[in-house]
């Protein structure tokens, strides 16, 4: 499989060499140049597959023939060993816990793919790269955990001071080896920004071998594409019209899922659920494609102003705006919002969301009124324990922290404090 770059400049590249550059050379993201639908009778038989069968076979396209097919298998079992349960809530609500991985949050899927396949492709290579990850939260945890001890890699963390979750921050900065903190000074946007300017600086470009693990990334965007399909498999005896309210923020997780959906799953509807960073809700409704900084939200892995996955969204739908809206619909909602259903969640069904879930319940609550025969599914994309403060500030209950959490929780934190691009640029340049 080749990969264009969606600025349309760059030439066409592997995928070997997409997940090694992480943005093309004329920064736009990497893009498959065909998606090839699967057969209808792999959707008519999900139920009887494996999970790591369903993950080969959707995958297998886009990574072929640059790592072989046993080693692609073993990359997918490695990475893909916890579970991904639907928890039924209602007779029209259901919960996809992508929290059972090491780091408790979704990111644990695309990080360890990524990890295992710039691993392999690194494998007889004498030159260290540089992976550089901006974070809004749950990423940063995930990535480290993903690339922790991997030969031949170095992880560079950015995140924004104050505005992750003080789990979140133990689970990036807690570490050590080969895995490095940086606190800005800034925003999630701010960090971004400063990754996206490192791989267009030829000073660093040309001493040090750059890429990204945030889901620009094609090796940690693609593979998210699993738990969809892994959710049908298990509702697809009991309901017919499935739709998906997926938490977002960057806009990789919804992307993902309808690549999955271009696959020939038999998804009817998207809904991208938005705190107040909601760019593309007014966007859905205005067609004004208006990005503004972020703002900071109890569902902080969600602030992000200017999303970088939205840009494949559109080339999925080949920039018509209407097709989109066909297939995706998009609520936002405040914080106070957000907190009264975290109580309505607990109260009425006694489970426990975390903040980015407690947005995709009510992005599917939003749907329902207007489309009462849908079932609708919302991703719990973390683990309610990273979010505590928020979480125990609104439900009656202690929740018990699980393993993961308790494996880093009184580590000392390790990071580094940088205010902009020329001290994180002086950062690396030490390294």
């Amino acid at each position: 499989m080749n990969y264009y770059s969606l600025n349309n400049i760059a030439p066409t590249t592997t995928f070997e060499n997409a997940v090694i550059k992480g943005l093309a050379p004329d920064r736009g993201l990497y893009f498959p140049e065909s998606i090839t639908p699967l057969e209808p009778s792999f959707f008519e038989t999900i139920e009887t597959l494996s999970n790591d069968v369903i993950a080969f076979e959707a995958i297998k396209q886009f990574i072929s023939p640059e790592i072989p097919e046993a080693i692609l298998k073993t990359i997918i079992s490695e990475t893909l060993n916890f579970d991904f349960p639907v928890v039924n809530l209602t007779e029209s609500i259901s919960t996809l816990e992508l929290f059972h991985g090491p780091t408790m949050a979704f990111k644990d899927v695309g990080a360890r793919f990524m990890a295992r396949c710039l691993g392999y492709f690194n494998k007889d290579n004498s030159n260290e790269v540089t992976v550089l990850v901006a974070t809004s939260g749950d990423t940063g945890g995930a990535v480290a955990n993903g690339f922790l001890g991997v030969k031949g890699v170095r992880v560079v963390i950015l995140y924004p001071s104050g505005k992750v979750s003080t789990i979140q921050e133990k689970q990036l900065t807690t570490l050590g080896q080969n895995i490095t903190a940086l606190e800005v000074d800034g925003t999630f946007d701010d960090c971004q920004d400063m990754v996206k300017k490192a791989f267009l600086d030829e000073q660093l470009t040309s001493k040090m071998q750059l890429t990204s693990a945030n889901s620009i990334n094609v090796a940690r965007w693609l593979p998210q594409l699993f738990y969809f399909m892994f959710a049908y498999k298990q509702l697809k005896q009991q309901h017919k019209t499935i739709v998906f309210s997926v938490p977002s923020g960057n806009f990789g997780n919804v992307c993902a899922g309808m690549i999955a959906q271009k696959l020939g799953l038999p998804i009817h509807h998207f809904i991208a659920s938005n705190n107040d960073n909601n760019v593309v809700t007014r966007y859905l409704k205005s067609k004004s494609y208006d990005p503004k900084p972020s703002v900071q939200t109890v569902s902080n892995a969600m602030d992000v102003g200017n999303p970088s996955n939205f840009i494949r969204i559109q080339a999925i739908y080949k920039n018509e705006f209407e097709t989109l809206k066909e297939n995706l619909s998009s609520y936002s909602f405040t914080d106070e919002e957000t907190k009264e259903a975290l109580k309505e969640i607990y109260s009425t069904t006694n489970y426990i969301a975390d903040p980015h879930g407690a947005v995709g319940y009510l992005g599917c609550k939003s749907y329902l009124k207007t489309n009462p025969e849908a079932h609708c599914v919302f991703l719990e994309t973390a683990h309610p324990t990273k979010f505590l403060d928020v979480v125990e500030e609104v439900i009656p209950a202690e929740i018990p922290l699980p393993p993961q959490i308790q494996a880093v929780i009184d580590k000392q934190k390790v990071a580094t404090e940088i205010k902009d691009y020329t001290a994180f640029k002086a950062f690396l340049t030490q390294l």
